[in-house]
């Protein structure tokens, strides 16, 4: 089947047309750089994840540094840069917890936390680079884990939660009391709540997809009213919590954001979610859009408008969400309320393009970066 014809056929599938399609949000202006600068014997692997500090420092999650047989090898580098963009220094090389890079992000003191999917931890480094705390634990050499059945849907079986362990866990985001929110991401699928002195407080959520369930939460961010958002991927929604836990609103993009449709003869930016194979529904309800066919069995990863990444500006009077989807890979400035706003760049190789976006950090009003995955590098963006 012909590309255009599969998107035209999936289209059909989800409930949508071009004509029906809400009118697109207004593009956003802006300034692409990517303006890290390696030492020659340093590279990036694919980029999971970036973050700044209060001195516009660069951190970058990098799946470089990888160690191990090609099945499960090791890949997890944290490296930072000025706000020129010049190299400083690596942190943690060779940690134990380094496994498979997947979120970092500074809190307000300036230390750096990295969630790392691989092993299982969530590792707290003071702004010096040292270890100063630890959450979750690394299974030991010794333990044998089957490889996961990808033909099996994720919300089959739910897992057994247990207190202070996280099974894939995505990002996190602080309260203003300091209180640490993970989100516990692909296997448990649940938030964690860990206190300012590092104790566990409590988690929520469970697989499914009704409010307060998620099918792989990927993402998390804190408004300055401590309202929680939760970048629900398999579900493509955002839902919304009080510190507690309890359940406030959920909102989608999908309806707000065009469907991106390849022309024909036009390379596919994003082979491993458009392919040749024929759409097939999902679910029995008629008004709730479908999903590809051939994206991981986490639901409706592959959908435009799924939210794959999210960052939320500085507190002030004006504070946004921007949200970025990994298929077709956009970056959508959305209001608290969860009206979509305005949208940034494209799918593909070239400056202010993108493949896989896996990772936001909003640095300030007008400034955000993204961890441009299967492209290997991480882009400043800078609204004009």
């Amino acid at each position: 089947m012909k590309r255009k014809a599969v998107v035209l056929a999936i289209l059909a599938v989800c409930g949508t047309n071009t004509a029906s399609q809400a009118a697109e949000p207004p593009r956003i202006k802006f300034k692409a750089e990517a303006p890290l600068q390696l030492p020659a014997d340093i590279h990036f692997g694919e980029v999971a994840a970036v973050t700044t500090n209060s001195k516009g420092h660069v951190f970058v999650f990098s799946r470089g540094n990888s160690v191990g047989p090609a099945y499960a090898a090791s890949a997890a580098q944290v490296l930072e840069f000025d706000n020129t963009g010049k190299f400083v220094r690596e942190i943690g090389h060779n940690l134990y917890s380094f496994s498979f890079a997947h979120g970092i992000r500074a809190d307000k003191q300036d230390n750096i936390w990295i969630v790392d999917k691989g092993s299982n931890t969530v590792v707290k480094f003071n702004p010096e680079g040292r270890v100063v705390d630890v959450f979750g634990r690394k299974d030991e050499a010794s333990d044998y884990r089957p490889p996961p059945d990808r033909e099996k849907p994720h919300d089959m079986k739910a897992p057994t939660h247990r207190l202070g362990t996280f099974d894939q866990p995505t990002d996190v985001a602080w309260d203003s009391q300091g209180n640490a929110y993970v989100s516990d991401g692909y296997e448990n699928s649940r938030v964690a709540k860990i206190d300012k002195n590092g104790f566990w407080v409590k988690s929520w959520g469970e697989r499914g997809t009704g409010p307060g369930q998620f099918r792989t939460p990927h993402g998390i961010a804190v408004d300055s009213k401590d309202n929680i958002y939760v970048a629900d991927r398999g579900n493509a929604r955002i839902q919304v919590f009080n510190t507690d836990g309890k359940f406030l609103r959920q909102f989608t993009l999908m309806g707000q954001v065009p469907f991106y449709e390849l022309k024909e003869g036009q390379p596919n930016p994003l082979p491993m979610f458009i392919s040749g194979k024929a759409p097939v529904p999902r679910g029995d309800d008629p008004n709730v859009p479908k999903a590809y066919p051939d994206v991981p069995p986490a639901g409706l990863t592959g959908v435009p408008g799924a939210p794959d990444a999210m960052c939320i500006t500085p507190a002030g009077p004006n504070q946004v969400l921007y949200v970025a989807d990994v298929n077709p890979s956009r970056v959508y400035k959305v209001s608290l309320e969860g009206k979509v706003l305005g949208i940034l760049g494209n799918p593909g190789g070239k400056l202010g393009e993108f493949r896989a976006i896996h990772g936001l950090s909003c640095q300030d009003d007008k400034t955000i970066w993204v961890a441009d995955m299967f492209n290997w590098r991480a882009q400043k963006i800078t609204m004009e």
